[in-house]
């Protein structure tokens, strides 16, 4: 099974183009995700979105705008023009939700920045070596 769930902020706006011949718009775009023990550090995904999707994904998010998303996880690579070999990774979206605006406030006007991971934020995590398998 390939399954990918993230949630995260766009670190840029997405980039909207049509494929050739067939027209089918083509969205890309880029997510920080926090880490879940590691608030400070982040991993930036590389996510691709096609056809009706891409299109109100490129027309209604932004740089800084939070979402969660389901997809699969693609592999490929390609040669670049100095003759080197490239490898990319890249999410391909399946559904999405907008979950929050870049600075959301609620009605106290406190900063929603931050999402509830449901775990007590003061739990120690575990170390792996400390795994039977």
């Amino acid at each position: 099974m390939n399954k990918v769930i993230l949630v995260g902020r766009l670190t840029r706006d997405p980039e909207l183009r049509f494929a050739a011949g067939s027209g089918n718009a083509v969205a890309r775009f880029s997510l920080a995700v926090t880490r879940q023990f590691k608030r400070d550090e982040a991993d930036f995904i590389n996510c691709v979105s096609f056809g009706k999707q891409a299109e109100t994904i490129a027309q209604y998010l932004t740089k800084g705008r939070q979402i969660s998303l389901v997809g699969s996880l693609r592999t490929g690579s390609y040669d670049a023009q100095d003759g080197s070999k490239r490898y990319t990774t890249d999410v391909v979206v399946e559904n999405f939700e907008f979950i929050g605006g870049k600075g959301n406030t609620n009605t106290n006007g406190q900063n929603n920045s931050q999402i509830s991971s449901g775990f007590d934020d003061d739990l120690t995590p575990v170390d792996d070596g400390d795994m039977p398998f």
